[in-house]
Formats: structure tokens, sequence, C-alpha cells
């Protein structure tokens, strides 16, 4: 059973994936695992973009400092390893990006914010 921040983190990163599906990414994995590392999200925009995504979902909207320091220092390493790997796995040509999408509980659905490029 889930608890309500669970439930709260797996809408949002349901939210997350559809909105990047509207903008023309198809979804290849939700809560990727490597080893230690977990992607939250890896999207794929044809053969040419590869993206790996941390979803930071909020219930209200309190502040909570730049997004840039929602991942620290050992989840960016994490992440590296694990995009490493999948693009070894894929044979992955492509570029990569790694991105945060924030997100903020509405009454109805989410605020979200995408932070291209955020980290690396």
């Amino acid at each position: 059973m889930q608890t309500p921040a669970q439930a709260l983190g797996a809408a949002g990163e349901a939210a997350t994936a559809a909105h990047y599906e509207r903008a023309g990414y198809e979804v290849l994995a939700r809560s990727y695992r490597h080893g230690r590392a977990e992607v939250d999200l890896i999207v794929r925009r044809g053969t040419e973009l590869l993206v790996f995504i941390e979803v930071k979902t909020r219930a209200g909207a309190a502040h909570y400092g730049p997004p840039e320091t929602f991942v620290s220092t050992r989840k960016k390493e994490l992440f590296r390893l694990a995009a490493n790997h999948l693009q070894d796995e894929l044979d992955w040509r492509g570029d990569i990006r790694f991105d945060i999408a924030a997100l903020t509980q509405l009454s109805r659905g989410f605020r979200i914010e995408v932070f291209e490029d955020a980290f690396f």
C-alpha cells in the first residue's frame, strides 16, 4: 500500500510522462534502475535524443529553492551511471539530456516546470 507521499510522487511521474508524450516524446522507461541508480523517467525523441528525467512533486506552492538544488551530487553521479548503462544497452548514438521536472499539485492536476539540461 502506498503512502500519500508515494501516491503523490506516482501521480507526478504520470503527469510528467503525459507532458513529454504531448510534446512528441516516447516513454521508454519509468523508475528505471541500474544498480543503486534510479531514474524516474526516460523518454526518447526519435533517434536523435534520449532524456533522463528526475521528477520532483510537491503538494503545495511552498518554495523549496532553485530546481538545480533538488538533485544531489551523488544523485547526479548515479544518473550518469544509469545513462551510460542504458546507452550501451540500446547502442545509443544520439544525444542525451538530463532534465528536472518540478511539479506543484493544484486543485486539479499539476503545474509542471521542466528544466532542460539541468545538470552535466
